[in-house]
C-alpha cells in the first residue's frame, strides 16, 4: 500500500491507497487542531466515519495517532511507500525524489524560503521515516509544476530572488483530471486554474505547462488570502517595520498569520464566516469584495499572459463550495465573455458556464493525495525501486 502525508500549519492529512493499477483509495485520516489542547483525529473508510480526540499535543502526538490508525487499517499488509508533500523545492528539486539523508540535509538548507511551512514538514517527514524505516519515502514538491515558467514570469526585480509558484500538486491533478473528463484538446488549450482556499493562487497553463502564476518566492505572495497578505507595496512593509520597530521575523509572522481577509474584516479570515457576516458587517463585506475583485483582476492578467482564455477551473475549499464567490468573480469577467448558468453554479455542477459562453467554466475538486501517490509510483518504477 501507499501512504500519503500532507502536513499543514494546523493539520495533517493522510490517505492510504492500494498499490493496484487504479490506486484505489482505501481510507483517509486528518488530524486537526494541532495547536489546540485536544487535537482531533477524523477518519473515513468508504461510508464509515469516525472522530476521536488525541491524547497529547503537537506533531509527535499527531504522528503517533496517525500511525495507530494506519496500523489498524493495514493489518498484515505492508505500507511499501510513504509520500510526503514538501511545499518548497527551491531551484534544486523540480521533480519528485527518493528521500535520503543528503536530501534531508539539502531541504534543511531551504527553510528560509518557507519558514512557516518547511520546518514542520521536515519534522513530520523525519517522524514517519523513523517510525516506518522499511518503507520507501518519496518527496513531492509543490513548486515543481511551475518549473516551466518563462524567464519573464520567473524573474523578480530584486537581487537574488525569483518566482517559484505553489499549489503545484493541486494544479498537476487538475490538468490531468481536465484531460480525463474533457480531452487533450481542452487540457492543452488556454487554461486558468484557480485554487481558492485559505491559501489561494491562480496559474496560467498553456499546452499543459505553467507559464505564469500569482504566488512568488513564498506562498505569501499574489492573491489576498485568509491570513496572508498577498502582494503588497514593499515600501508599506518598510514603513510598518520602522513604525513598529519590527524584526524580519515579526513581519513574516504578520504577513502570513495576521493579514489578508482577517486584517481587512477585523474578525475572521474564514470565507464562510465572512459571507454569513457581510449583510450586517461592512468590514466583512469589504473583505469578500476585495477577494472577488483581486481574483477577477488576476484572471484578467493571466488571460493576457495566455493570449486569451478557453477554460477556467475553480478548485480548493472556496472554489469548489462557494457558489456566491464564483458568481461574483464571473460577473466581473463578463467583459471576457464569461457567463455562468446560475442553476448549475448553485449546485456546484462540473460545468457552470452557459453553453454559449466562449469561456468554459468548470468546478473540479482537487486531489493532491492521488497525484502524490501517482508521482511516487512513477518515480520508483522508473528507477526500478518499485516494490511490486
Amino acid at each position: 500500500m501507499i501512504l500519503t502525508v500532507n502536513g499543514g500549519s494546523s493539520s495533517i492529512k493522510c490517505a492510504l491507497f492500494d498499490d493496484d493499477d487504479d490506486l484505489s483509495l482505501l481510507a483517509r485520516a486528518d488530524v486537526t487542531g494541532l495547536a489546540d489542547s485536544t487535537p482531533t483525529l477524523r477518519s473515513q473508510a468508504g461510508d464509515l466515519r469516525a472522530e476521536s480526540p488525541i491524547a497529547g499535543r503537537g506533531r509527535d502526538a499527531a504522528v503517533s495517532a496517525l500511525l495507530r490508525w494506519q496500523s489498524a487499517r493495514t493489518g498484515d499488509r505492508d505500507v511499501s511507500v510513504v509520500v510526503h508533500r514538501i511545499v518548497h523545492g527551491g531551484e534544486i528539486y523540480e521533480r519528485p525524489c527518493r528521500v535520503t539523508p543528503d536530501v534531508l540535509a539539502t531541504l534543511d538548507g531551504l527553510v528560509s524560503f518557507a519558514p512557516n511551512h518547511l520546518p514542520d514538514e521536515l519534522a513530520l517527514l523525519r517522524g514517519f521515516m523513523t517510525a516506518m524505516p522499511q518503507a520507501a519515502h518519496v518527496a513531492c514538491f509543490d513548486t515543481a509544476f511551475h518549473r516551466t515558467l518563462p524567464d519573464v514570469a520567473r524573474v523578480l526585480p530584486l537581487p537574488g530572488v525569483r518566482r517559484y509558484g505553489f499549489h503545484g500538486l493541486s494544479y498537476t491533478f487538475l490538468i490531468s483530471e481536465l484531460e480525463r473528463i474533457a480531452g487533450q484538446t481542452v487540457s492543452r488549450g488556454r487554461v486558468i486554474l484557480a485554487h481558492l482556499g485559505s491559501g489561494a493562487s491562480l496559474a496560467a497553463v498553456s499546452d499543459g505547462r505553467s507559464i505564469d502564476t500569482t504566488m512568488g518566492m513564498t506562498p505569501a505572495g499574489g492573491l489576498v488570502m485568509s491570513t496572508r497578505s498577498g502582494d503588497i507595496d514593499p515600501g508599506a512593509l518598510a514603513h510598518v517595520m520602522r513604525e513598529q520597530a519590527w524584526t524580519p521575523d515579526d513581519m513574516e509572522e504578520a504577513v502570513t498569520k495576521r493579514s489578508g481577509l482577517l486584517a481587512i474584516s477585523g474578525r475572521s479570515g474564514d470565507m464562510q464566516e465572512l459571507l454569513a457576516l457581510e449583510r450586517d458587517d461592512e468590514a466583512a463585506a469589504l473583505a469578500v469584495g476585495v477577494f472577488c475583485y483581486q481574483t477577477a483582476k488576476w484572471i484578467g492578467a493571466l488571460t493576457v499572459a495566455l493570449g486569451g482564455v478557453d477554460t477556467i477551473v475553480f478548485s480548493g475549499g472556496i472554489g469548489e463550495h462557494a457558489a456566491t464567490i464564483r458568481q461574483r468573480i464571473a460577473a466581473a469577467l463578463s467583459c471576457l465573455g464569461v457567463a455562468l448558468d446560475d442553476t448549475a453554479n448553485a449546485r456546484h455542477a462540473p460545468v457552470i458556464s452557459l453553453a454559449e459562453s466562449p469561456v468554459t467554466v468548470r468546478v473540479i475538486p482537487t486531489n493532491e493525495a492521488l497525484i502524490m501517490a501517482r508521482q511516487a509510483r512513477d518515480l520508483l518504477q522508473t528507477t526500478g525501486e518499485h516494490p511490486r
